[in-house]
């Protein structure tokens, strides 16, 4: 019998793949469980519009984030932190403060978990700050750490 997987099962296959397995594993293990549903002509039509309705979302979601890179590019967030003499920090500058900084001052929402620094930033200067908006698209953000 050919069933339409609702989940992935272990040795029998992934999420939303059409698979052959025996009549009794079928009506016992997987529809009962609400694992599988019966791979009828309907089914598969809806499992057609489901596919490609992910593909055209996951295309406008690429197509968004490169736009977002292309425009986090040109723009520059300011970030204040104390410091003493000589240009010395007291601190240092975190991916939290900078996601504050960018939806403070560029009105964006950027999580501070996509946000890529090798190390906290202990000095002013500027600075560019890798973020990662999607698999696929990596954004340099400007930063510019000031006296405050």
């Amino acid at each position: 019998m050919k069933v339409i997987l609702l989940a992935d099962v272990k040795s029998v296959g992934k999420k939303n793949e059409v698979v052959e397995v025996s009549d009794a594993f079928a009506r016992n293990m997987l529809i009962r469980k609400k694992l599988g549903v019966e791979a009828t002509n309907q089914t598969l039509n809806d499992l057609k519009l489901r596919n490609q309705r992910a593909e055209k979302d996951a295309a406008e979601n690429l197509a968004a984030a490169k736009q977002l890179a292309l425009d986090l590019k040109e723009k520059q967030v300011e970030v204040k932190i104390k410091s003493g003499e000589g240009g010395r920090t007291f601190g240092s500058v975190s991916t939290k403060e900078i996601a504050e900084a960018v939806k403070s001052q560029l009105h964006l929402e950027l999580d501070k978990k996509k946000m890529q620094l090798a190390e906290p930033i202990r000095a002013l200067g500027y600075y560019e700050v890798p973020v990662k908006l999607h698999p696929q698209v990596m954004a340099e953000l400007k930063v510019h750490v000031t006296e405050g």
